[in-house]
């Protein structure tokens, strides 16, 4: 008992010790002053904690209990500077950092000494190689036309873009590094659902406006969809295409509150949201409750908008839902241009732990399940598919291709470019580097000027790597990528092709009388268009 006690008030009874013998000293000493001064600081700390009921650590072990918050404080950086492996994914690994690092700053990036990864560990991915390898292709070339039948300004977009990130999330001078990176690159930059900000059209980039369930940018005084504030910015040149919000991967199903006192007068302007108030975006839309309607506003936006492709994003959830927009495209004859899958593994400001860990559908199992949808009721060819969600190099573009993707898009990829060095201090509003906050002196180390050529440059250098793969693989261009030509470990003993390890329905399966896949079948069964909620199995 007698050490235990001594244990725990040693450092205490010291500093006490301390401040008495250097109060007896001080007339004959005068330089132990400071040490005095000290001592008693200490000493009256540690009666503070013994006195304080807050923190139980502190009431025991007084003064010595901050050294436990203080290592807790600035564990993220020792882990990340000292004790973190280059594979270790937290969520993005050191090896992937410094790749995009290294591409955006326009060096090499290459390794010598061959893979750090277990080949022969389960999951282990690769594309397969030619022996008559193809002639490497231009990387402007990897483009797809977005735009269906309903579309009269299609939009020709890079396979790689920037993904949703808002103002107000980001910082001006993020947002202008993004757009201006865009711009030099010939690729597009989407605006997220905080609306199209002055920095957004600084430096002319092609912009996908994103609306979500707070219509910002585009909503009257309650809260509600006002058609003409949406066509008199749909309409400028600048945005190329209009994306609907229907969830977002890390956080499926959450709306969003921006308390008041984070709404700067800018940011107010910017989303049309008053000043003094929560700036709530809903987790529901009010434009439209059932897939008809759904679609329905969506050729309304693409009316509005002068023709210009519509679509929506969403990270799947309950897969009849989606087959219930299926469904109501086929009743109704209205199609999006395009659909953007997102996958649980995307990355977000801030969400509850039980949202990023435990709900949504991881990317690849969404997108194969959309695509074969579509192909299944022949709408393939005239509705395009976008992927994001935690892709950052060429192989990660790659493999969201082979299984059904046009094109992708990335956040946090670009947010390395511009900086981000993954301090996880997204929501704090303390970002070191610049990059996610609104505080004008941090925000100002971002140089957008150095920053936009990094984007430009972290881009084209994925492509061009990209395009050596595919060369490699024997193949021209990324839309001849097809399933066989990626394999996966699935054993210590085995691997397989992408084609035998996923299914892949043929067009038209869903149509027939009898499909052959059970999932699929009880799927359509459940799935109705006038309404999200399902039919009896």
């Amino acid at each position: 008992m007698n050490l235990s006690l001594l244990s725990r008030y040693a450092c205490f009874a010291t500093c006490v010790l301390v401040t008495l013998l250097s109060l007896a000293l001080l007339p004959q000493y005068p330089d132990v002053w400071p040490l005095a001064l000290l001592g008693g600081a200490l000493s009256l700390l540690g009666v503070f904690d013994m006195l304080q009921t807050q923190q139980s650590l502190r009431r025991n072990y007084p003064i010595l209990g901050h050294s436990r918050y203080l290592l807790e404080s600035i564990r993220p950086e020792i882990r990340q500077y000292l004790i973190e492996g280059d594979r270790e994914a937290l969520p993005f690994s050191r090896a992937q950092r410094s790749l995009v690092y290294s591409r955006a700053k326009n060096v090499n990036a290459d390794k010598p000494f061959g893979t750090l990864i277990d080949v022969y560990q389960e999951g282990f991915e690769f594309i397969g190689h030619s022996i008559r390898p193809a002639a490497h292709s231009d990387p402007a070339s990897f483009r797809v036309q977005i735009g269906g039948p309903q579309c009269s300004q299609p939009y020709s977009a890079s396979i790689f873009n920037i993904s949703a990130m808002s103002f107000g999330a980001l910082s001006a001078n993020a947002i202008r590094a993004l757009n201006k990176g865009a711009s030099l690159g010939g690729f597009y930059h989407d605006t997220g659902e905080g609306s199209i900000s002055p920095y957004h059209l600084e430096h002319g980039g092609d912009l996908v406006w994103e609306i979500g369930s707070g219509y910002f940018g585009c909503r009257n005084e309650t809260g509600h969809f006002d058609a003409q504030r949406f066509a008199s910015q749909a309409v400028l040149p600048q945005v190329k295409m209009i994306e609907v919000k229907l969830s977002q991967g890390a956080k499926p199903g959450h709306g969003g509150i921006l308390p008041k006192h984070k709404v700067s007068a800018e940011i107010a302007a910017t989303r049309g949201v008053p000043m003094g108030q929560d700036c709530v975006s809903p987790a529901a839309h009010s434009a439209f409750s059932t897939p008809l309607e759904l679609l329905r506003f969506i050729a309304r936006l693409r009316e509005l908008s002068g023709g210009k492709p519509v679509g929506f994003k969403l990270c799947i959830g309950h897969p009849w839902e989606f087959m219930a927009i299926a469904k109501a495209m086929l009743e109704s004859g209205i199609l999006p241009d395009f659909i953007v899958i997102d996958g649980k593994e995307g990355g977000t400001g801030a969400a509850p732990l039980e949202f990023t860990d435990h709900i949504g559908a991881p990317l690849r199992e969404g997108l194969l399940f959309a695509h074969n949808t579509l192909v299944g009721l022949n709408l393939r060819d005239k509705v395009k598919l976008g992927a994001s969600g935690k892709i950052i190099s060429a192989f990660d573009i790659l493999s969201v291709l082979a299984i059904g993707a046009d094109w992708s898009n990335s956040a946090r990829g670009f947010m390395f470019a511009i900086g981000c060095i993954q301090s996880q201090s997204c929501h704090t509003n303390k970002c070191p580097t610049g990059v996610a906050t609104q505080d004008p002196l941090r925000q100002r180390a971002l140089v957008v000027e150095d920053k936009a050529t990094r984007v430009c440059n972290y881009q084209r250098n994925t492509l061009r790597t990209l395009g050596e793969m595919l060369a490699a693989a024997g193949l021209e261009h990324p839309e001849q990528l097809e399933p066989q030509h990626l394999v996966r470990r699935i054993s210590d003993t085995e691997v397989r092709l992408f084609s035998q390890v996923h299914v892949f329905l043929k067009p038209g399966e869903l149509l027939q009388e009898d499909i052959p896949y059970p999932f699929y079948r009880n799927m359509w069964r459940m799935a109705r268009s006038d309404s999200f909620a399902a039919n009896p199995a």
